[in-house]
């Protein structure tokens, strides 16, 4: 017997333990859920060294400390991607023949932590992975939200939200941490007060306080030996807590007031549209930001007591404006408690915070009633009150007689709280997240900042993992890479450029594209099981039919929002029906488009192009000749776990958003490592992947650049009915829109016109086609036919793909996280020390001989 089947034996019996004394269960009764959990908590057991003999590094060592406070991640599944991190992959496999198991339906069991939506929780997910991978001391922190953003069902075309299940069972990666719970005060009285040093502070009076419990998930580095570092993921809930349901109220028929506070991390950004929700958001970005600040204070004032060097060893990163109250709560605890003049408090603060802004939009820049802010936030209120005239003053010495500009900077202005101009203010650093992003930031959207303070601004382009978005999504890519170029890539992704060099041969272009089809195959199976069609009342009524292995699948995987112009894609697939429904051979080359993403709650043009999408769907699927070229599917419920099935089948990757709107983006990034060819504008880090892949290899980019852009919306020179008049293959898919071609009731014909008007016709005091949809459609179409081109001829397609895949190299978190600590949290690694690690295990093994490493 091998020492790996001994080892594979030794957790079986672990396995079969738990089963017993967890679930009541031996191996011949239990279910695949059960095997999970079982299997799950067996693994946890070898983490948990690790991570207890990490957190001993850490207070032992007392290296300076990030703090990422965020409000969404999404990590994915935990279970597979640990597994890979400690190199038990192959231990597994032994493991699970031993059980006769089926180890893919074991990991199917797990559901994706519900904790985010778009690319702000993937983002903060790459991130934490590659902290821990470089073994960099950093602490998360976020909410753990009961029922998640929501999961999403189609009915109909209809985009339903239900509750998000993944707490439904016990999760067995979470820790509950009741010793680190925080108490949080809303509402009442601020009554002021002087410290020691006669700054004015407040005492509050008649307030309502709220309990926040931690729950720590284990965030895994990976590593070739058994000295990975473990760091921790802190999620803070209102739920589990007796003491935040008022009982009282609840007798008194005050249902809703009775169980607000219990509620308040339920679900992640709640509808808006309504004062409880715009009320119970404020109050969750708070929970976010004290628990967090009063966290990593009162961790800092129990480890190393000494505040004179808190500025010196803390780093705490606010992750978008969520988290911007952190500042005014961070000048509350050093004046309140601990006795800081102003300017001291407000140095400590400036050296200690760090901001990332991630969008654009100008309507995306939180703001807050002041009024509100005022009534819940007492406290910190007064204190934004008092930083914002010291900001107005020292704007007014630096541009004297500018009381426009004053206006336009003040954190506090026209009754509303500006939470990135506070954010700005507040922080040392302030960055954009990819070079054309940062430029815009800087001569734009805080073109009045950067003018009072240029050396804040810097650019830090954004990465992903390529652990998780390579190695453990795509096995059958990751061997290919390992057979030409060693395994040094999964920690430096420099190491991928050696690909260009087998991207000519022609053996290397067959074997590449044999994996393209099969994990096409994989990914149409996948449709097949999980993807299904549904009528109006959400019964199930068939399964989605995809294309084979040899069409073009053509993705589009985001949030759906009007710049990220799904609506363009679902245009252009109406005028490849209409081509292909006068002549099915038309187009030379099968494609299914694949759309996937959620809409807001309250967003409802977003919401009716998901029905447009759905009905040109079906529209296809029910004509015999067109279903055979083309396919239009919804791909449902969009998350991580479905991210990972669908990013290796992808041919083209749609990158489409209207240039000088898109942040950065990261889906751009992991398409494009897993050989999907990009077809987009330039925006967004799709220029600077563009810059480094060069022209040659990048022959579908197409659209106006965000200059142009800018300057049409500047000058008011568009006008889409030019547009609609000139191309009659466009203008036959605009009024499609209203003719009732594609509707089949009423309610999907008034759901398009509000899209027709959107396009043509001017409302509310906006211009029609605010995203320049139709101005770009000529060039997409033209551009899609060159996709269609060079998809005829395989092996150059295959040459073309690795090529990209070889220039990415620079697209690693890993590389976004090194830029972060070198320019803004001036962090060192802070490696596992091997005698605590020795201690620990030792302690361990003492009781128990169960190993996997």
């Amino acid at each position: 017997m091998t020492n790996s089947d001994i080892q594979a034996e030794a957790i079986v019996h672990k396995i079969k333990h738990y089963l017993i004394t967890m679930m009541g269960v031996t191996i011949e009764q239990a279910t695949d859920e059960e095997i999970f959990r079982a299997f799950s908590l067996t693994l946890r057991e070898e983490i948990m060294t690790n991570w207890t003999a990490t957190i001993r590094t850490m207070k032992k060592e007392n290296p300076r400390t990030l703090y990422y406070i965020c409000m969404e991640y999404l990590p994915g599944r935990f279970l597979n991607k640990n597994l890979a991190n400690i190199h038990a992959g192959e231990l597994v496999k032994i493991v699970m023949k031993k059980l006769g198991r089926d180890f893919h339906k074991i990991l199917m069991m797990e559901r994706d932590p519900a904790l985010g939506n778009g690319g702000l929780g993937r983002l903060a997910s790459c991130f934490l992975d590659s902290l821990a991978t470089q073994q960099y001391p950093a602490v998360g922190y976020g909410l753990r939200y009961q029922y998640g953003i929501f999961q999403q069902e189609v009915w109909n075309g209809r985009q339903v939200e239900r509750p998000e299940g993944w707490l439904l069972y016990e999760y067995p990666w979470e820790f509950r941490r009741d010793v680190h719970a925080m108490e949080v005060m809303y509402g009442g009285e601020a009554v002021p007060t002087k410290n020691d040093k006669g700054v004015e502070t407040y005492d509050l009076i008649d307030f309502e306080e709220v309990r926040a419990l931690s729950y720590d998930l284990p965030i895994i580095g990976y590593r070739e030996t058994h000295d990975f570092s473990v760091l921790s993921l802190r999620l803070w809930t209102t739920k589990e807590s007796p003491r935040n349901f008022k009982l009282q109220r609840y007798n008194a028929g005050l249902l809703d007031q009775a169980a607000e506070n219990t509620t308040l991390t339920d679900v992640l950004y709640p509808n808006d549209n309504n004062e409880m929700g715009k009320r119970v958001r404020l109050k969750q970005e708070y929970l976010l930001a004290a628990a967090s600040v009063g966290d990593i204070v009162g961790h800092y004032y129990k480890n190393v007591g000494d505040m004179s060097l808190f500025a010196d060893k803390v780093r705490i990163h606010l992750n978008d404006t969520h988290p911007a109250l952190a500042i005014a709560e961070l000048m509350h605890i050093l004046l309140h408690t601990f006795h800081f003049g102003w300017g001291e408090a407000f140095e400590v603060v400036r050296t200690c915070v760090n901001y990332t802004n991630h969008t654009v939009l100008k309507e995306a820049l939180e703001q807050w009633n002041a009024k509100r802010v005022s009534e819940l936030l007492p406290r910190q209120y007064r204190i934004i009150q008092r930083l914002n005239e010291d900001f107005c003053r020292e704007i007014r010495t630096k541009f004297p007689n500018d009381e426009a500009r004053v206006k336009r900077m003040s954190i506090i202005e026209d009754g509303q709280v500006k939470m990135a101009n506070l954010s700005i203010y507040g922080s040392h650093r302030v960055n954009g997240v990819a070079a054309l992003h940062s430029e815009i930031l800087k001569k734009d959207i805080f073109k009045d900042f950067y003018e009072l303070y240029p050396d804040k601004f810097i650019n830090v382009t954004n990465g992903v993992t390529q652990r998780r978005w390579i190695n453990n999504c795509n096995p059958r890519l990751a061997e290919f890479f390992f057979k030409r170029i060693g395994k040094g890539w999964i920690t430096d992704l420099t190491e991928i450029e050696q690909l260009s060099k087998f991207a000519s041969d022609k053996d290397c272009q067959e074997e590449f594209l044999e994996i393209k089809r099969a994990n096409k195959r994989s990914f149409s199976d996948f449709l097949k099981a999980h993807n299904p069609i549904r009528d109006a009342f959400g019964k199930v009524v068939g399964t989605t039919d995809p294309l084979g292995k040899e069409a073009l699948f053509d993705v589009q995987i985001k949030r759906i929002h009007e710049y990220k112009r799904q609506l363009m894609n679902v245009l252009h697939g109406i005028m490849l029906y209409h081509e292909l429904l006068e002549n099915p051979n038309a187009r030379a080359i099968q494609r299914m488009i694949v759309i996937g993403g959620k809409a807001a709650p309250g967003y409802a043009i977003a919401k009716n192009i998901i029905r447009l999408i759905c009905c040109l769907s079906r529209k296809i699927n029910n004509d015999p000749h067109v279903r055979k070229k083309l396919r239009v599917i919804y791909y449902e419920n969009y998350n991580a776990s479905r991210a990972e099935k669908i990013i290796p089948a992808t041919d083209l990757s749609e990158q489409i958003s209207c240039a000088g709107q898109e942040a950065s983006g990261t889906g751009n990034m992991k398409l494009a490592m897993n050989g999907a060819l990009t077809i987009g504008t330039e925006d967004g880090a799709s220029i600077e992947m563009h810059e480094e892949i060069t022209d040659q290899w990048w022959p579908f980019g197409f659209g106006a650049t965000a200059e142009e852009n800018a300057e049409m919306t500047r000058t008011n020179s568009y006008n889409p009915w030019d547009i609609y008049k000139k191309h009659p293959n466009i203008q036959r898919a605009i009024d499609a829109l209203k003719d009732h071609s594609l509707a089949e009731s009423e309610e999907e014909h008034e759901a398009f016109l509000s899209i027709y008007r959107s396009i043509l016709e001017p409302s509310g005091g906006q211009r029609s086609d605010r995203y320049f949809v139709l101005n770009d459609l000529p060039s997409y179409f033209e551009t899609q036919k060159k996709a269609e081109k060079l998809f005829q001829n395989p092996h150059k397609w295959a040459e073309v793909a690795i090529q990209n895949i070889a220039h990415m190299n620079k697209f690693s978190a890993d590389e976004s996280v090194h830029n972060y600590s070198k320019l803004v949290w001036g962090l060192l690694p802070c490696p596992v020390d091997p005698k605590e690690l020795e201690l620990v295990r030792k302690q361990y093994s003492e009781h128990d001989k169960c190993r996997i490493i």
